[in-house]
């Protein structure tokens, strides 16, 4: 790819494409900025030309929340540690930095997270921005962590955020979306360093719904996986530890057939649509019916390897719909044979917040996530188990993870969100203008 060196050291001629490759643009100019004064550089110049923004971290989000035409602004480059404060047991970081290069800078001081997403390739303004969660009903979504940040506006005047300070765009920009400005720093509330131990065991989806008050109880970091077409779950336990770490990996289940076989019977079922519901029970007994232990330092326990593309939706529904709405989605693939589902639908538990846009705002939560894998990168069928799921999540009162696909309008952003109208009139104080919106974001506020 040959790159044409522009205004304030932009590039010509970059395809961005997300991770999933599912979505892809080119944006106008692509700008990798190493401090604010050059962001400041940016903003001026898409003022001048009237053009829009768009800020990118890792490119993990499977929708096309990052897609632009306009001026795309990478952070890779500012991705330093710039304050551990061991008494407060805080870091200070720049928005770029990916969580996978702050876990060994964190390691070194004694600190961790108290909770991650399953990927840590993706950047601590992302992460916050689309409202990234795990699970663990004690534990909100991971911009609960966020104490303090920096706000660089369209005009461009820094915001020094904080309960204490501009607290009401504080309660925003902790899922910001990406349209009240750049988030050039954000400070994190740590724990101290901490090992889990993760434990898998099959049960039967009857037996996690009619228990799951006590499986909440029993484990800080609960959460479940379904296989469609079948009764198969594996439920999963992560809870804090002293045993030293060892590990249950192995490059023949995990890889040769955890992910080669599956990638090439998926393929197979692109064919045979008739194979999902076999290949599912297959890889259940295969490789989730027996007990299964590892421990190890808990950012090595919470994240995992993604290794397939795929297509993805998750929405966060009250706690206490997850058994009526499971149920339903089983009774639909029941009744609909034809409509295939791959495995797994992962359900998990957040703790309610007060952030405006936050899926979890002010209710305790389950997210039920369904994925279509694309095997060899092909796409799959999916539009029928896609608008079921959608049709069920809406009638229980879910609103959709802001990083994922999804069909929403404002209309119904405006049923999901009590605080919805405080969120647009903060936008459109920070961005009058409307910079950093894209398609996307239009289908939100418009």
């Amino acid at each position: 790819m040959v790159f044409c060196l522009a205004q304030v050291h932009g590039y010509k001629g970059v395809k961005f494409e997300n991770w999933a490759r599912t979505y892809g643009c080119c944006p106008e100019m692509y700008y990798q900025p190493t401090s604010v004064e050059e962001i400041r550089e940016v903003l001026a110049l898409a003022r001048q030309q009237n053009k829009r923004v768009k800020v990118v971290g890792g490119g993990h989000s499977p929708s096309d929340i990052a897609c632009t035409d306009g001026f795309m602004i990478h952070m890779g480059k500012m991705n330093r540690v710039l304050q551990v404060d061991k008494e407060k047991k805080q870091v200070t970081v720049e928005a770029g930095i990916l969580l996978a290069d702050l876990h060994p800078q964190l390691d070194k001081h004694g600190l961790a997270l108290s909770n991650l997403g399953a990927v840590s390739d993706v950047t601590a303004g992302g992460v916050i921005g689309t409202g990234t969660h795990n699970t663990g009903i004690q534990h909100g979504i991971l911009a609960t962590q966020v104490v303090a940040l920096t706000l660089l506006t369209a005009g461009g005047t820094v915001l020094e955020c904080s309960e204490s300070s501009n607290a009401e765009v504080f309660q925003a920009a902790r899922v910001h979306l990406g349209c009240l400005g750049v988030i050039l720093t954000i400070t994190l509330q740590c724990v101290p360093q901490f090992h889990l131990q993760e434990t898998s065991f099959p049960s039967t989806l009857k037996e996690v719904l009619d228990n799951l008050d006590s499986h909440l109880k029993k484990s800080e970091y609960f959460r479940f996986l379904w296989f469609p077409h079948s009764e198969n779950v594996s439920v999963i336990y992560q809870d804090h530890t002293s045993k030293p770490p060892s590990s249950s990996a192995n490059w023949f289940w995990d890889y040769a057939v955890g992910f080669y076989l599956l990638e090439f019977l998926l393929w197979i079922s692109t064919f045979l649509p008739c194979l999902v519901g076999w290949i599912n029970r297959f890889f259940f007994w295969l490789l989730f019916n027996c007990r299964r232990e590892h421990s190890d330092l808990s950012h090595k326990v919470f994240t995992y390897e993604c290794r397939f593309r795929q297509h993805v939706q998750d929405w966060a529904i009250p706690r206490e719909k997850t058994k009526e709405a499971l149920l339903e989605l089983k009774t639909m693939l029941e009744a609909h044979p034809k409509v295939v589902a791959h495995f797994p639908v992962e359900v998990r538990f957040t703790r309610g917040d007060d952030i405006l846009l936050s899926p979890c705002f002010q209710r305790d939560s389950c997210y039920m996530n369904i994925i279509m894998y694309r095997p060899y990168g092909k796409d799959v069928p999916r539009l029928d188990y896609w608008v079921a799921y959608e049709t069920i999540m809406k009638k229980v009162g879910g609103r959709p993870h802001w990083a994922k696909a999804h069909n929403c309008t404002r209309s119904d952003f405006e049923k999901m969100y009590p605080a919805f109208p405080k969120f647009c009139a903060i936008r459109e104080k920070l961005d009058p203008t409307g910079m950093f919106l894209n398609s996307y974001l239009e289908k939100v506020f418009y």
